[in-house]
């Protein structure tokens, strides 16, 4: 997308064609990009708005008299669909709309490769940068953006002041799924966390802390296991680990959805029922939240959300508009479905 001046001396944007036009951004950025998906009237009304306009759609004449590319670098550590891939889906429709496109970097959790990668996407391939669950220390992500803007979502550490975030209230929602357990009547409630280090962890665990606390349950450290937020040997081990105490849990709280889905399938390898025999509870909503069986009570992060509000902050910056907050949280949702049930009375 390029922007020119108009016959009014007004340089043209995408949003000022959309309004002319009275139709979304959205639809402006389809027209221009020869989608079919769209009526023969909307098209000609945008096309007229766009002669009017003085609007060009050529990206050099837009990055020679701008100086963009038009280009957006998203780092993220694995192209995963379940999480990764929605925050990604979002910021792409985000960026999508605005008529600019994303240079993907998979980061594989290496620093080293995390550098090499941003240190291309500065060097003029790219205007600014998302950055999700970077690896980079607070002193590094400083020293980045005083060339070169970057917005931080689902950040992996506490970053300082200045560095733009974008995260979900993920004490808020630790603390009402275990609430919800507590509500049901369960009181030996286990929780299988993610990596300690890692700021959503510490989060989520002092969600799940304080609830306790609240209810006058004393937290006991068997139930508390670490893994590695995957659904493999380590959750089938700290699962096992959980359900082998002489008085085991009658809940499990997991810190994440695929954490969640590999405790009940260790829970029924042992032969227990969900939720009659054992509740369980995830974080995320992900995709396999609705279709596992039984349906997986879980705590929704607005994760599409995450990724849209994250491009907003960065275009923002980019302009050179004022930002009221650097720092962003959404809030989660507890969504209950089907894996939880009140604890079985014992005769």
């Amino acid at each position: 997308m390029a922007t020119t001046d108009n016959n009014h001396g007004k340089r043209a944007t995408i949003r000022g064609v959309a309004s002319a036009a009275g139709v979304s951004i959205a639809t402006v950025s389809r027209v221009l990009n020869g989608r079919p998906d769209v009526a023969p009237d909307t098209r000609d009304a945008v096309m007229r708005a766009v002669r009017e306009q003085g609007f060009s759609t050529n990206r050099n004449a837009r990055a020679l008299s701008g100086g963009r590319t038009g280009l957006i670098g998203v780092t993220l550590p694995l192209v995963e669909a379940a999480y990764f891939g929605i925050i990604l889906a979002g910021a792409s429709e985000a960026l999508y709309e605005q008529d600019m496109r994303i240079v993907l970097c998979p980061t594989l959790h290496q620093h080293d490769r995390e550098v090499t990668l941003l240190d291309r996407l500065m060097r003029g391939t790219t205007d600014g940068a998302v950055l999700m669950l970077p690896e980079e220390s607070s002193s590094e992500l400083k020293a980045l953006q005083r060339d070169f803007p970057v917005v931080v979502v689902d950040p992996r550490v506490a970053l300082d002041e200045g560095i733009p975030v974008v995260s979900a209230a993920h004490g808020a929602g630790a603390r009402a799924a275990t609430e919800h357990l507590l509500s049901l009547g369960h009181r030996r409630i286990g929780a299988i966390t993610g990596p300690r280090e890692w700021i959503a962890c510490t989060e989520r665990l002092n969600g799940y802390h304080g609830a306790l606390a609240a209810a006058g349950v004393l937290p006991d450290p068997e139930l508390l296991v670490e893994s590695d937020f995957r659904n493999g040997p380590a959750t089938a081990a700290a699962a096992a680990r959980l359900l082998d105490l002489p008085d085991p849990p009658t809940a499990i709280f997991a810190f994440n959805d695929n954490t969640a889905v590999g405790v009940m399938r260790t829970a029924r390898e042992r032969g227990l029922r969900l939720p009659e025999d054992l509740s369980v509870v995830g974080f995320d909503d992900s995709e396999q939240a609705e279709i596992v069986y039984p349906a997986l009570t879980t705590v929704r992060q607005p994760l599409a959300e995450m990724g849209r509000i994250a491009v907003s902050l960065l275009l923002r910056l980019l302009e050179n508009q004022r930002v009221d907050a650097l720092r962003i949280q959404l809030a989660t949702k507890l969504v209950v479905r089907d894996s939880t049930a009140a604890p079985r009375v014992i005769a």
